[in-house]
């Protein structure tokens, strides 16, 4: 396992519309903590160089740390823990109109297996009127349709 990607907190000057934030899945950042990963090199640069909020939904923090317990160490989940709470990332709470509109899209998309966690990513930057994912699950990603824009855009 190599060092995690630190980052400063985000700066507070204007952010541009398209620099507004960048809602996070849990391949990325796990990718980004791990050094063997293959994905790590443009995960770890996507989270470093980004000039958005980097915004982490709640539910993908439990994931992360159920994966960096399973591949890599308590190490890596708790420097990534140290830069959430120095502000490196901001944690978003799944609200109940979120949750709400998770049971839609994961009754509409059930074929696909969609589960909570990649649901409430797509409800966040629904809410959050983002058009940006970074995800490394291109699957279900590129098929669902969100609510605000045609398709997400989708990082790295």
């Amino acid at each position: 396992m190599g060092a995690a990607p630190r980052r400063s907190p985000p700066s507070r000057s204007p952010k541009t519309p398209s620099e507004v934030a960048l809602v996070l899945d849990t391949g990325p950042l796990l990718a980004a903590l791990d050094a063997a990963d293959p994905d790590h090199p443009r995960c770890a640069k996507l989270l470093t160089d980004a000039a958005e909020d980097l915004v982490v939904p709640a539910l993908v923090l439990a994931e992360l740390d159920y994966w960096c317990a399973r591949r890599l160490s308590a190490d890596a989940w708790l420097i990534f823990l140290d830069d959430v709470v120095a502000g490196a990332y901001r944690v978003e709470p799944a609200t109940t109109i979120d949750l709400s509109r998770c049971r839609e899209l994961q009754d509409r998309y059930r074929d696909l297996s969609l589960g909570m966690v990649d649901a409430s990513i797509i409800a966040l930057a629904e809410r959050l009127g983002e058009p940006k994912v970074a995800t490394l699950d291109q699957r279900h990603f590129r098929a669902v349709r969100p609510a605000h824009v045609a398709a997400f855009e989708l990082m790295p």
